[in-house]
């Protein structure tokens, strides 16, 4: 029971979000997309630290002096791998003129969901190699540390649904068809936590270097994606202040549960 709720509290944050198409009656206000934005930001940083890294680490404690190594070529393969997909995959990210990747013929709004599809494979794969590491039982993860996990992503997910979904219901498209948009961008996460699960049996060997490798993924979402976008103009002030706040309540969540 535990595990499937933890596996659906990203999608229903991010449901949620999307959901705001019915409640709002304009695009969300800059200032408060910024304010989201660096919330996300500090959440997924907070959890990549205390909810991958340092398990990893913990994980690896039997290398001594080297238990370092394997979180961090996890972290750099999780990087290098969303670098990838970024300069493969064909996406539009908010506000912005021109689409990244391949060049193809996708609709601006298939695009848009792409983008946010990016950002929430590394979330459902932290999810995933959490939960995989909980069924060890091995005592490096426990229950509540999972559920915070999972808990805090679900709340940076809730923007997250918000961002995509209100900006396709201000281009015209009816809000059934933004709910469904939005809402569709968090399915990669469930479906890849639950696949990771699956395969808890070849996770265990290689536990440290996969909950690395979402952290360098997560990171890296942070870094080229999220940041940027609530920089841009003036009040980015307002992201910081965000970001701070997602980075403490992230920290809170997985150390008090954890």
């Amino acid at each position: 029971m535990d595990i499937a709720i933890g596996l659906l509290l990203p999608f229903l944050g991010t449901t949620l979000g999307a959901g705001c198409v019915f409640i709002l009656k304009h695009e969300m206000k800059p200032l408060v997309q910024k304010a989201l934005l660096g919330f996300a930001s500090g959440v997924m940083v907070a959890a990549s630290v205390w909810s991958l890294l340092i398990p990893a680490m913990d994980a690896s404690e039997s290398m001594g002096k080297l238990a370092f190594l394997p979180a961090a070529v996890g972290f750099a393969l999780g990087i290098g791998f969303l670098l990838e997909m970024d300069r493969v995959v064909p996406h539009l990210h908010l506000d912005a003129k021109e689409p990244e990747g391949r060049k193809s013929q996708l609709k601006k709004s298939t695009m848009l969901v792409l983008a946010v599809t990016l950002h929430n494979i590394p979330e459902g794969m932290a999810v995933g190699v959490v939960f995989a590491g909980l069924l060890t039982g091995e005592g490096i993860i426990s229950t509540t540390g999972a559920v915070a996990l999972s808990l805090g992503i679900a709340i940076q997910n809730f923007p997250e649904g918000a961002i995509i979904s209100l900006p396709l219901k201000s281009e015209g498209g009816s809000r059934g068809r933004a709910f469904l948009y939005g809402m569709l961008s968090g399915v990669v996460e469930p479906v890849g936590a639950a696949a990771t699960i699956l395969l808890t049996g070849l996770v265990v060997p290689f536990l440290p270097y996969l909950l690395s490798f979402a952290a360098g993924a997560m990171v890296y979402v942070v870094v080229e994606e999220l940041l940027p976008e609530a920089s841009q103009g003036e009040h980015s002030n307002i992201a910081t202040i965000g970001f701070a706040l997602g980075f403490l309540i992230m920290m809170v969540l997985d150390v008090a549960l954890g």
